[in-house]
C-alpha cells in the first residue's frame, strides 16, 4: 500500500512576505523554494505534520484559501483527550499571540481558533466538538 502526502496550495501576492509570516509568526520552517527572475514564486512551509505550499502563480486565487488543521493528542481517556486537545489549542493560541499573530474565535458548528494570513487565506484550528452525550464527535461508543 502507498501512503498519500497532501500539500494544499495557498495563493499569495508575495511569497517572500508570506514566508516571513509563516516562519516568524506561525513557527513554520521552509524546506524548499522555487526562484526565478530574482524572486521566489513557490515555497513549501512545514510545521510538524502540516505542510503548505505558498504560490504566486494564480493571482485570481489570492486570499481564497481555507485550511482546516487539527492538533492530534493521545487518546487514552475520552475526558483526558478532550482536556488535552483544549489545552493544546489554548497553548497554541498563547504562542501565536506572543508572536504578534491576531487570533480570532470562530465557529462552524463547533468552536474554532482562526488565523488569517497577510493575503486573507485562513487557517481554522478546531476545538474538539461535543455531541449531546458529551462525547467528542468521532469517538466510538
Amino acid at each position: 500500500m502507498t501512503d498519500w502526502f497532501a500539500r494544499p496550495v495557498l495563493h499569495v501576492r508575495d511569497v517572500e512576505a508570506s514566508l516571513l509570516f509563516y516562519m516568524e509568526r506561525l513557527g513554520f520552517t521552509s524546506p524548499w523554494r522555487y526562484d526565478a527572475d530574482g524572486r521566489t514564486h513557490v515555497a513549501q512551509v512545514d510545521r510538524q505534520s502540516c505542510a503548505l505550499i505558498l504560490a504566486d502563480t494564480w493571482p485570481e486565487k489570492i486570499g481564497k484559501g481555507l485550511m482546516f488543521i487539527s492538533l492530534n493528542v493521545s487518546r487514552n481517556d475520552e475526558t483526558e483527550t478532550r482536556e488535552a486537545a483544549v489545552a493544546a489549542l489554548d497553548s497554541l493560541r498563547a504562542e501565536l499571540e506572543a508572536r504578534g499573530v491576531a487570533v480570532k474565535e470562530g465557529s462552524w458548528g463547533y468552536r474554532l481558533l482562526v488565523v488569517d494570513d497577510p493575503d486573507g487565506n485562513q487557517l481554522f484550528f478546531n476545538y474538539p466538538a461535543e455531541t449531546a452525550s458529551g462525547k467528542m464527535a468521532g469517538d466510538e461508543a
